[in-house]
């Protein structure tokens, strides 16, 4: 589609009204014989020239790529023509102030005034009659893509805000979750366009989806909050595709299709002793390289998610510090989980002696979370160190807020060292550097110093 390069490409003003003037690209002229592509927007208020002028822009584009669709212009809809011509003519429609209908509702609902209004517009572009026709008149076929195909115009174009500063892995997470909702149901329903999904079909996917929750023999069953999250995503692509076609009160057949009674299991934290005894042990972790024990030590006592520390870059390991520190920061290039991610955490006992020995980062694991999750939980699970089954990696940053609760550590400084949101009024900074640490030394964990003895702080360059 165009790219302005101007805020107001193809505008013109003549005696306070606002025309769209666009010369036909000369890829498009051996099929489109006028010089310019010209139009009334029917105002004299910029911002709605501006608004109109969009459409118009990429209903001529799209209407091109209609003319030409057999000499391969790129266009994520140039494999559908009936539906490339029918977006143009709601385009065009748009643009020309009316709403598009197809002809067989014009002719009920439409009244004397407005067709004549219409048939009007026509008339002052001939050149272009079948075009025009087909906006103002509702002469081309509804059409629709195909839900694959909807899926990858909502991941272009419809959610651009979603993905803006994340980085190239968080784009993937987000997109795998979203198409195996896709995937599964063109499973189920088959690649439907998206103007015939039905009620039925969603149930047809609940039913689906409901079979795999029971248990079978020793098949417990699959969890409710996957499927769930499927009719979310199938929700959410319906409701966000037909509200960018400008259809915002069609009905979404996959409302209020949630399981009910879905029970969420809390990770439990691990106790102190097991910690102790158990992960703080030398050799507890066998043969797992040092970037990744690096990165479970610092976890302990900082509490960070463990993409937090595998993506910290080295201006933000502060330890030249009177109170050594790491700073979880966003990124241009990459999202935090939420706005109160972003803080500052003093380094006490084994977390302040594994970030010694990582200065640089965690080069290994920078923008591989898959991979260092697997490797994480291979190496609890091959060494015995989860007491239950219900324990996760994860359970190491449920155990630094359970061991600050217990201390009786002020509630806004736990949610400050977390990057939890504090929903009491804020008042000051939380409390300085200084501060913090001396609040955290308070819970410290003891541990031997046989744990970093393959890596002594000589070989780093630290002091």
């Amino acid at each position: 589609m165009t790219v302005m390069r101007s805020l107001d490409q193809y505008l013109l003003n003549r005696n306070g009204h606002w025309y769209y003037l666009r010369r036909v690209p000369e890829t498009y002229a051996q099929f489109d014989q006028r010089t310019y592509s010209k139009a009334s927007l029917k105002t004299t208020a910029l911002e709605v020239a501006r608004a109109r002028r969009d459409a118009m822009a990429e209903a001529d584009d799209l209407y091109w790529a209609s003319l030409v669709e057999h000499a391969g212009v790129a266009d994520q809809l140039s494999q559908n023509p009936a539906l490339t011509r029918y977006r143009a003519a709601k385009k065009r429609a748009m643009a020309r102030g009316f709403v598009y209908s197809p002809v067989s509702e014009l002719v009920d609902t439409a009244g004397i005034a407005e067709l004549m209004d219409r048939l009007a517009q026509i008339s002052r572009a001939p050149a272009v009659q079948k075009g025009e026709a087909e906006a103002l008149l509702g002469a081309a076929e509804p059409s629709a893509p195909l839900v694959s195909e909807a899926f990858e115009i909502y991941c272009k174009q419809i959610a651009l805000s979603d993905l803006l500063g994340k980085s190239e892995e968080q784009k993937t997470s987000w997109k795998k979750v979203k198409l195996r909702a896709v995937n599964n149901f063109i499973s189920v329903c088959t690649d439907l366009p998206m103007d015939q999904i039905t009620r039925k079909h969603a149930q047809e996917f609940r039913k689906w989806w409901g079979e795999r929750l029971k248990p079978k023999g020793e098949f417990k069953g699959l969890n409710p909050n996957s499927a769930n999250r499927d009719i979310g995503n199938m929700r959410t692509l319906c409701e966000a595709y037909w509200d960018y076609e400008g259809e915002v009160n069609r009905e979404n057949p996959f409302a209020k299709m949630r399981f009910g009674n879905v029970v969420y299991k809390d990770i439990p934290p691990f106790e102190d002793e097991w910690v102790r005894n158990k992960i703080l042990a030398p050799g507890a972790f066998g043969r797992l390289n040092e970037e990744a024990k690096l990165i479970i030590y610092t976890m302990i006592e900082t509490g960070c998610r463990p993409s937090e520390i595998a993506n910290l870059m080295p201006e933000n390991i502060v330890l030249d510090h009177d109170v050594p520190h790491l700073r979880i920061r966003e990124r241009s290039d990459r999202k935090l989980k939420s706005r109160s991610s972003s803080r500052d955490i003093p380094l006490v006992g084994v977390s302040l002696e594994a970030m010694r020995r990582s200065k640089n980062g965690f080069p290994h694991y920078r923008e591989k979370g898959a991979l260092l999750s697997s490797s994480l939980l291979k190496a609890f699970r091959s060494n015995g160190l989860f007491p239950t089954n219900d324990h996760r990696v994860y359970s190491l940053r449920h155990s630094l807020e359970k061991r600050m609760l217990e201390a009786d550590l002020d509630y806004g400084l736990r949610c400050l060292l977390m990057g939890h949101h504090d929903r009491r009024p804020q008042y000051g900074d939380g409390g300085s550097l200084e501060f913090r640490r001396d609040q955290l030394l308070k819970i410290v964990h003891p541990f031997s110093k046989n744990l970093f003895k393959k890596l002594p702080l000589e070989e780093t360059g630290h002091p």
